[in-house]
Formats: C-alpha cells, sequence, structure tokens
C-alpha cells in the first residue's frame, strides 16, 4: 500500500477520527475538490484503510486529482491542517464531568503525539463539546491560540441562516446573522447584528409580512434544538458539520479572511471573556485566526455571553484540565 509521504504538496490535510464526522468532512472535502493531499488516521488502522480505498474509488468523477491514504501520526509533519473529530461517548452512569475527563485525556493524547510528528500547522478540533476541547487542544499543543480553533457556532450559524431565509423566502447566502457563544444550550442569536442584504433585519421586520418579532424567539429555539431533534430521528448528525468544516478549512488554505463564527481563544475583544474558547465572529486566512471581530452587543447580548462564558469556565474548573 502506497504510504502517501515523499514531496509536500500544496494543500494537506490530516484527519483523526474516521467516525461519520471525519468522513462526512472528508467525502465533502473530495467532491468539492478543496485539497491535494488528505490523510486519515484511526485508532482502527483498518478501518482507516478502508475509507480510503473507498473515497479513492470516487475519484475518476472528482474535480480534481486527489491523494487519500491511510496514514500515521508522523504524516502530521508537514499538513497545512489537523482536524480532530475523535471521540469516546457516554458510558451508562457516567457523569458528565467523568465522560468530559475521558475526552480531555484523548484530546490530549491526540495532540501529543500530532506535535510530536514536528507539525507548525493550525488544528482544527470538531469533538464535542467543542469549546472546551478546543481550549484542552491550545494547553495541549504549545501552539499559539490563533493556531487552534474549534468548529464552535460555525455550524449553529448555518442552521439560524437556514431557518431565517425559509421564512422569509430570501437566500440563505444574503443572510448574514451569528449565533455566539458555548455550542450548546447558553448559546444565543446576535439579533442586534442580524442583517438581511444590507438592511437590518429588526428593519426588515414589519415591511414582510412573513416574519415578526415573536417568530425570532421560534427560529432560535429550531436552531438551538436542531441537533436534538436531528438525533431524535436518525441518532446523530454528520453532514452539516462535515460541510461547514471543508468552509473553515478553504477560508485558511486560500487565505480569505473570512469571518466566522468558530471556536476561539479571545484576545480582548470582549472583556469580560477571559482564558477560555467560545463561540466568537473571527477572521480567517492561512494563518488561522486574524483576530476576533467586536460586535456592539446590547445590553441583553452582553449578559447572554457572559452567561455562556461563565458555564465554560466552571466546566473547566472541573475538569483536570
Amino acid at each position: 500500500m502506497e504510504t502517501g509521504r515523499g514531496t509536500k504538496s500544496k494543500n494537506k490535510i490530516v484527519v483523526i477520527g474516521t467516525g461519520m464526522v471525519g468522513m462526512s468532512y472528508s467525502y465533502s472535502l473530495l467532491n468539492q475538490g478543496t485539497v491535494e493531499e488528505l490523510v486519515l488516521i484511526d485508532v482502527n488502522k483498518e478501518r482507516a484503510e478502508g475509507e480510503a480505498m473507498d473515497l479513492n474509488h470516487g475519484l475518476s468523477y472528482a474535480p480534481r486529482k486527489m491523494k487519500i491514504y491511510a496514514g500515521e501520526y508522523s504524516d502530521c509533519e508537514d499538513a497545512d491542517i489537523v482536524v480532530i473529530t475523535a471521540g469516546v461517548s457516554q458510558k451508562e452512569g457516567e457523569t458528565r464531568i467523568d465522560l468530559l475527563n475521558r475526552n480531555a485525556a484523548i484530546m490530549k493524547s491526540v495532540v501529543a503525539q500530532v506535535m510530536k510528528s514536528g507539525f507548525h500547522g493550525i488544528i482544527m478540533v470538531a469533538s464535542n463539546p467543542v469549546d472546551i476541547l478546543t481550549y484542552v487542544a491550545w494547553k495541549a499543543s504549545g501552539l499559539p491560540s490563533s493556531k487552534v480553533i474549534g468548529s464552535g457556532t460555525s455550524l449553529d450559524t448555518a442552521r439560524l441562516r437556514f431557518e431565517i431565509a425559509q421564512k422569509i423566502n430570501i437566500s440563505v447566502k444574503n443572510i448574514h446573522a451569528y449565533i455566539m457563544g458555548e455550542h450548546g444550550d447558553s448559546e444565543f442569536v446576535c439579533w442586534s447584528n442580524a442583517y438581511i442584504g444590507a438592511k437590518p433585519l429588526v428593519e426588515v421586520i414589519g415591511t414582510i409580512d412573513k416574519i415578526d418579532f415573536k417568530d425570532l424567539e421560534e427560529i432560535h429555539n429550531k436552531v438551538k434544538n436542531a441537533a436534538y431533534e436531528i438525533i431524535k430521528r436518525k441518532s446523530a448528525t454528520y453532514y452539516g458539520i462535515g460541510m461547514t468544516l471543508v468552509s473553515l478549512t478553504a477560508a485558511i488554505l486560500s487565505d480569505e479572511n473570512r469571518i466566522i463564527p468558530i471556536s476561539v481563544y479571545n484576545n480582548g475583544a470582549y472583556d469580560t471573556v477571559k482564558d477560555l474558547y467560545i463561540g466568537l465572529p473571527a477572521v480567517l486566512n492561512a494563518e488561522g485566526v486574524h483576530h476576533v471581530v467586536k460586535l456592539k452587543l446590547n445590553e441583553e447580548e452582553q449578559e447572554q455571553l457572559n452567561n455562556s462564558a461563565t458555564m465554560l469556565r466552571k466546566v473547566l474548573d472541573q475538569m483536570n484540565c
């Protein structure tokens, strides 16, 4: 079997964890032709090999040539981005903190092996709870915080834009709105900075019969409960996050300076958020996070951000980080 090692390609991604999220991401990369080289790593090496074989058999119909193979942690050395989707599920009778500590231990082990390879690129975390585990990955890596990010509220934001678009019958690409805070129950919509095209959403309300202020809470609840509703019907969510991760990847590899809400270490833009990773809009380019975008929040939104940050801080304080 070809090892894939040799001359460094222009765009190389390593995916650690070949479960549904890791493979939905990998399949999306293949379909969109985002990268030149894709390496799959899993504790079950045969599973990674099988997934690589399956993806390779679609190359005849892919938009570009790609090198796809099952690899080792040594393959991380010259990768542009390492994407971590690995993690374990909750055992019967296990507390949330015990589960978090187990996943944190896995994250530390994975990152240690990545860094041992000589890796100096960008780490992207998609394992949940993503804000907590991105913080763990950053601490374990020794990399600058700009080089370690999590998917954060990027998927939640995509869900939000979809729901608004459905409500007012405007293209989702013309909806500019963000979910901020924890990727979880304490996340919130920054309605004061939501736009339809160049027009504030609050000004659109009242001019379009299809939407009223009472609809905003309904939209938020749909977004917040989306994962629960999908899991109830099909046990897991993976296509949406797969596409989301490709968008983050493209923003980095193409040096786009694109604003995306991700799990990021606050660099002082928000005074009340200290020493943790949380979902905030940030500018992504080839160097990782260029800067966190400071939005002017209203009083309610500021309280919601503070609440979300407090919840994450309490969890981190309970863990063995």
